[in-house]
């Protein structure tokens, strides 16, 4: 699970328009070059910003504001909205979690606050999904609309992941529902990101980061980012270099779910969010990251496809489910993931 590659000494995160694969009778030459663009940047950098997704600039404005006044909340308010440890919805207040943990990797505690959603059991009638992973969603009665802005929200990226995932099979040598298989009851969780921060000259702790280190858990990441410092990418030359989200433009990334089913030929690369400053002051982030992960039962397993003789299986087989458990019983729970030995191998000192 290699780094993201440099041109020139300098990471490129290229800015792919996929309108065409929202349109049904595109020019087919426009969506193979889609194909194309897309296959280079999974392989050699594992992010793309994306244009031409189509979500409207009002769905983004009703969201950020509904966010915002939840995140403006006071301390108690919010807390009255964290859920158990095992439920991956509701609030999360600053430094409760250390995403490093999820690499097996010991941290300072994160800066960010964060409230998630996701697909609930009652969604899929009649599979019998565990109400633990497909819990219900609580919403804050705080903040009048808060529910209908992020639920728009929600559909909006989970359309642009379910596209980039059409992508991805005729990418990959298939059809582009090769992945529906995988994903037709996918544990899909929005995360609304505050880097909720001490005042401007605070001194923080020690390597303490707005998010640790981590890889992203599941098949790809949509990412809404203000265009505030702090997103890096851990570069094939060991440094961490910023990304801002281009105008318009959503980050995508692929997640570890995908490396592992295409034997690292596509790159779940790492990344971390800096605490964000400019000019050397500490300044407010907000960011929404829509994780499409896959079924619980789907198994992660090489694809035949991606296996030879002189490039045997990296990875056992395991479920999504299981895969998700040992990365959030880290990120969440503090327990050190012992299943991500190549992906901390890449921060570990030689």
């Amino acid at each position: 699970m290699s780094s993201a590659a440099l041109r020139d000494g300098i990471l490129a995160v290229p800015v792919i328009d996929i309108s065409s694969f929202r349109m049904p009778y595109a020019d087919p030459a426009a969506r193979s070059e889609v194909v194309r663009r897309v296959d280079e940047a999974a392989r050699t950098v594992g992010f793309m910003q994306i244009i031409g997704h189509g979500i409207p600039e009002s769905t983004l404005s009703d969201f950020t504001r509904a966010t915002d006044a939840f995140f403006a909340l006071d301390t108690a308010a919010k807390a009255g909205y964290r859920c158990p440890p095992g439920i991956n919805r509701g609030y999360t207040p600053p430094r409760a979690e250390s995403l490093a943990n999820s690499l097996g990797l010991v941290s300072a505690a994160d800066l960010f606050e964060a409230i998630n959603v996701g697909c609930s059991a009652a969604e899929f009638p009649g599979l019998g999904l565990p109400e633990d992973v497909y819990a219900p969603n609580v919403y804050p009665v705080e903040v009048p609309g808060f529910e209908a802005a992020v639920t728009a929200w929600f559909e909006a990226a989970g359309r642009v992941a379910r596209t980039m995932v059409r992508i991805f099979g005729v990418a990959l040598g298939g059809s582009e529902d090769y992945f529906e298989r995988f994903t037709d009851h996918s544990i899909d969780v929005l995360r609304m990101n505050n880097y909720r921060l001490p005042t401007p000259d605070a001194a923080l702790e020690k390597d303490q980061l707005g998010m640790g280190a981590h890889t992203d858990y599941g098949i790809v990441t949509v990412l809404w980012a203000d265009q505030v410092p702090g997103l890096e990418i851990h570069g094939v030359d060991g440094n961490w270099h910023p990304v801002l989200p281009a105008d318009g433009a959503l980050l995508v990334n692929l997640g570890d779910a995908t490396a592992r089913w295409t034997n690292e030929e596509w790159i779940s690369t790492l990344h971390r969010v800096a605490a964000p400053r400019i000019d050397g002051r500490l300044v407010p982030r907000r960011s929404a990251a829509y994780f499409h992960d896959g079924n619980v039962d789907a198994v992660i397993e090489c694809l035949p496809s991606c296996v030879t003789e002189d490039n045997p299986a990296r990875y056992e087989p395991v479920t999504v489910g299981e895969h998700l458990a040992a990365k959030l019983a880290g990120s969440r729970g503090g327990q050190l993931n012992q299943n991500a030995t190549r992906e901390a191998a890449r921060l570990r000192p030689v």
